[in-house]
């Protein structure tokens, strides 16, 4: 790797901006996207997950590759965004929105968006609270109810919970309609193999599912419709659903640009694609510590540079070796990084780091940088 970031160094060095830059590789972006469209079956529909993906370049270029406008949303003011850019999405929340965040939003914008919106439900108060405002003002709000399949996150747990639910729904038929299930199941590539193996978990959460599904088919038969949205996985269990899924619909966005949390056995396959790429502002022979000079003799293998930024939610991949002092402290104005003497590096060369997320990355840099490996183009994130 360390010819890949060299190269991208002198990328920057003539055409960056001096200042910290969120960097997506567009070739690896690219290359994730054709592996995950040749993994999913033709029964099983990609969702993008917004808030991992918050520029609307990179939406619409992961949009476009896999023939997709389904998306899942986990903060409100992104409803306006993406509706304005893709007039035909089909909209699930991912999260429950408080009923105090749902009054927000302009009642014509609620009604005109209605058929395109699944708002997630987790329980009877939720339920009873978005029963009521659309009973207030004349509305048929699409439902989706979130099951727990084993993450324990939240949503519903039992056939009884599920049936307060459902009953609400069905009684309400004017101002409430049933559109599928959503069972998030991240657990099942974090849980350690010495604990249980992943594809057993993953039977374990299909069951669960299965089950839910098999009560509503029986016990509600009028809500029930094989092409619901039965909503499942999160980039960690891609791969699961991809060989084998009771779901119809799959949600992920983070695995398209590999962070380092979604390092995982299941999603080998896929590239590294986002960075942060930050200049050098001044660069010490070696770091030494305030008041505690005598202990410098122990860094003479390093360099200290102090860099432009700092204390982002990454690990240091470039040069090989950099990290940041333990005891100077973290710094998110100018963080000491310690580099190894070895490597050959000046002020105004560029140290790179490797996101943990991209979800409270993207956010922090009102640019996401789009890299061919020769040129830069700058593409507006969503702030918010």
């Amino acid at each position: 790797m360390d010819a890949y970031f060299q190269h991208m160094n002198q990328v920057l060095r003539q055409v960056g901006t001096g200042l910290p830059q969120l960097i997506v590789d567009l070739p690896a972006l690219q290359q994730n996207l054709v592996r995950a469209r040749h993994m999913l079956p033709a029964e099983l529909k990609p969702r993008l997950v917004v808030k991992s993906l918050a520029c609307m370049e990179l939406l619409k270029l992961c949009s476009t590759a896999l023939n997709t406008q389904r998306l899942m949303l986990f903060h409100l003011p992104h409803l306006n965004i993406v509706l304005d850019e893709f007039p035909q999405a089909d909209i699930l929340f991912g999260k429950p929105m408080p009923i105090q965040a749902l009054q927000r939003i302009p009642i014509l914008q609620l009604k005109n968006c209605s058929s395109q919106v699944q708002w997630l439900i987790d329980s009877h108060i939720r339920l009873q609270q978005y029963l009521d405002y659309a009973v207030q003002h004349e509305l048929c709000l699409n439902i989706n109810i979130e099951i727990d399949v084993g993450l324990h996150r939240g949503g519903v747990k039992t056939n009884t919970e599920l049936a307060e639910l459902l009953s609400v729904i069905q009684q309400h038929l004017a101002q409430l309609k049933l559109s599928g299930l959503m069972g998030y199941d991240a657990h099942v590539s974090k849980i350690p193999s010495m604990i249980q193996a992943a594809d057993k978990t993953y039977q374990q959460s299909q069951q669960s599912y299965q089950q839910f599904k098999d009560f509503i088919r029986n016990d509600y038969p009028a809500l029930y419709q094989d092409d619901l949205c039965w909503n499942g996985g999160g980039s960690p269990s891609f791969t699961f659903h991809c060989q084998q899924s009771v779901c119809n619909d799959v949600s992920f966005g983070s695995m398209l640009l590999k962070p380092q949390d979604f390092d995982l056995n299941s999603l080998a396959q896929f590239q590294s694609a986002l960075w942060i790429a930050t200049p050098i502002l001044k660069l010490l022979p070696q770091p030494s510590l305030p008041q505690l000079e005598w202990l410098d003799r122990w860094s003479k293998g390093y360099q200290a540079a102090f860099i432009y930024g700092g204390y982002w939610r990454a690990a240091y991949v470039y040069p090989k070796g950099s990290k940041p002092h333990v005891l100077y402290g973290r710094s998110s104005n100018q963080e000491m990084v310690q580099i190894p003497r070895s490597a050959e590096i000046q002020i105004d060369d560029y140290v790179f780091l490797r996101p943990t997320q991209s979800e409270s990355i993207i956010p922090q840099f009102a640019q996401l940088y789009a890299y061919d490996h020769q040129e830069l183009m700058g593409w507006e994130s969503f702030r918010e």
